[in-house]
């Protein structure tokens, strides 16, 4: 008779509070036959607070590919595993998905086990939109990386949210305070769900001043929140990515079917790409 195979289980433990550890976690991490751990010194003390014994194994960033091969081949000889990070759900910025991916191209199960997670948790409290938001991971670590990274953002019409260390808090502040308008709304959650949790919801210039004055604000694992640019809505122009799309249609298509098209794909007004669509055909 041939052993089914085992089920990778994707585990979210708790981001601080280790009453936020859900009753099914508990149970499958007792269940499954070995545990992947980001690292299984800080996973151990977990498992210990649970009465968990269970086998570890190390899934960390340098080693995951050669792990999540070994992890797969023990999913195909019958035996169930849980993947854990360090902290939250796996997969948001920490390792797991070399081999969720493998698993998942294997054809075997992969099972989310839901928790605590610090992006969403920072959200619901934020007072900002969230019924659309980005979420960028970890900052770039050099300042010229980060203030291109955030020109790319500067834009964005959504929410966009980014984790950062406490070594490098003020510094992503100050250089996100040289890229964005500095009334840009922020906020800032620290140590979420743990003793000296603070949310602070506040302008950019505000929140440079909060953390550059208070170490207390320098402290701890960081979520960052920022608002969405609001856009002016310019009914007096075209954009370049419209012309553009505009100007290749031209060549290939009448005028009247080419603006069409250029308004399907590009959303633009009609009226101004029919213009622009003249000016181009006079400027010939």
């Amino acid at each position: 008779m041939t052993t089914p195979p085992g089920k990778l289980y994707v585990v979210a433990t708790p981001i601080g509070n280790l009453g936020d550890m859900t009753f099914r976690a508990v149970a499958t991490l007792k269940e499954v036959g070995l545990i992947a751990a980001e690292d299984t010194r800080h996973v151990k003390m977990l498992l210990q607070h649970y009465g968990i014994s269970n086998k570890l194994v190390s899934l960390h960033q340098h080693n995951e590919d050669k792990a999540s091969q070994m992890l797969l081949d023990k999913l195909r000889e019958g035996l169930s595993i849980a993947l854990v990070s360090d902290a939250g759900t796996p997969l948001l910025s920490d390792p797991g998905m070399p081999l969720v991916k493998l698993v998942k191209d294997a054809g075997l199960d992969v099972v989310p086990i839901p928790g605590a997670c610090a992006l969403i948790t920072a959200l619901s409290a934020a007072g900002l939109p969230v019924s659309q938001f980005t979420f960028e991971g970890f900052a770039p670590r050099t300042s010229s990386a980060r203030k291109a990274f955030f020109s790319e953002s500067a834009l964005s019409p959504v929410t966009w949210v980014i984790y950062e260390s406490s070594h490098r808090i003020l510094a992503c502040l100050q250089d996100m305070a040289a890229v964005l308008p500095l009334d840009r709304e922020i906020v800032i959650a620290r140590e979420l769900t743990k003793l000296h949790e603070t949310i602070v919801k506040t302008t950019l210039a505000n929140a440079v001043e909060l953390v550059g004055n208070d170490e207390n604000m320098r402290k701890g694992e960081f979520v960052v929140i920022v608002d969405g640019a609001v856009l002016e809505k310019t009914e007096q122009e075209v954009t370049p990515e419209q012309l553009k799309v505009l100007s290749i249609l031209l060549k290939e298509c009448p005028l009247k079917t080419a603006v069409a098209l250029a308004v399907e794909i590009t959303g633009g007004r009609k009226k101004l790409l029919y213009q622009a669509a003249l000016d181009m055909q006079d400027a010939e």
